[in-house]
């Protein structure tokens, strides 16, 4: 993941939303997760599926909201039972949702989700097209936009028109706007034409460095700083699962380490580290020129990771900042 500040003049930290919060807006895909409720099996042989909502973008808006944080989610579902169950999702979860749009004529995207043995992923998506691809720059909720101190997306909304133009407008008034954006290559590579088109779109997991690196050695930094960090990024992050994170900025690098618990599935996991990292950015974004706040910072995303993967789902496991609070207690004590 990456952050990177528009040359802007900064604003309060806390003029961006109505609450008084620093705004937090995510955009790109919601959907419907379908998960096995036995692990360790294939699609084929899973006697039953556990509906969840999901979606990484819309996974770190309700994160940050989970956390204490104020957030908004931008994108677009089907005008059907799911659609309008997610909307209410996002409702129930002090999400602002001003920026969703329903379509008639595309359904909700849906995910089959399977759960290895080893509590890894793999996927089956229906999106042929999903209302989420759907988006367009016209349909935009312009002032939402201008609030954000933070703007979050990931690459899924980057891969086809007329969402990729819709997405590219956003941006732009993000950064007019003097906002900083971050950035998840959430790489799915069943979702793109290719692995070429996929490789140039994205332009950070170690799954996602092998891939955009052409399959350097992902533990070395200089192939890291090398092949993906350039200037205008404030802040490179790759995280590394229970194995915790890394970080890269102009002026230092280094790694924090995680936090140790019993995994039950680890969906959502990376999304709620991005929370917790863009809760603490948000409200002080001062951290990028900090090393000793910004580690602290990136501790407390690795436990809000780690909170996530000791229950099944994505959105129903996002920690509150209370219960990541609790484990880092825990395992310090």
């Amino acid at each position: 993941m990456a952050q990177n500040r528009a040359p802007a003049t900064p604003k309060d930290p806390g003029s961006n939303s109505q609450d008084g919060k620093a705004l937090v807006v995510c955009f790109g895909e919601m959907l419907i997760d379908f998960v096995p409720t036995v692990n360790g099996v294939s699609l084929a042989e899973a006697p039953a599926f556990k509906k969840a909502p999901g979606g990484a973008p819309a996974n770190v808006a309700v994160g940050v909201s989970r956390l204490g944080g104020s957030s908004a989610f931008i994108g677009k579902l089907g005008d059907d039972e799911f659609g309008h169950m997610l909307d209410d999702i996002l409702k129930q979860n002090s999400v602002d949702n001003s920026g969703v749009r329903f379509d008639a004529y595309a359904r909700t995207a849906l995910a089959f989700v399977t759960l290895r043995s080893d509590g890894e992923r793999e996927f089956l998506f229906f999106r042929h097209p999903s209302a989420d691809m759907l988006l367009k720059e016209s349909e935009l909720e312009i002032n939402t936009l201008k609030k954000a101190k933070v703007f979050h997306y990931g690459s899924i909304s980057l891969i086809s028109e007329p969402c990729r133009s819709a997405h590219i407008a956003a941006l732009k008034v993000v950064k007019t706007s003097g906002g900083i954006l971050s950035y998840d290559p959430n790489l799915r590579l069943a979702l793109w034409p290719s692995a070429e088109a996929a490789k140039e779109g994205i332009q950070i997991s170690e799954d996602e460095i092998v891939f955009l690196t052409g399959g350097d050695d992902p533990h070395d930094d200089n192939v890291v700083l090398k092949k993906l960090f350039h200037p205008n990024l404030k802040l490179l992050v790759v995280t590394e699962g229970s194995h915790g994170c890394r970080y890269y900025t102009k002026e230092f690098k280094g790694r924090v380490p995680g936090v140790k618990v019993k995994p039950v599935d680890t969906t959502g996991a990376g999304d709620a580290f991005v929370g917790g990292l863009l809760s603490s950015l948000a409200s002080d974004p001062s951290i990028l020129k900090d090393e000793k706040r910004l580690k602290e910072a990136l501790y407390f995303a690795n436990a809000c990771g780690a909170v996530t993967v000791t229950e099944r789902g994505a959105i129903p496991a996002l920690p509150t900042k209370e219960a990541v609070l609790k484990l880092i207690k825990q395992v310090s004590s």
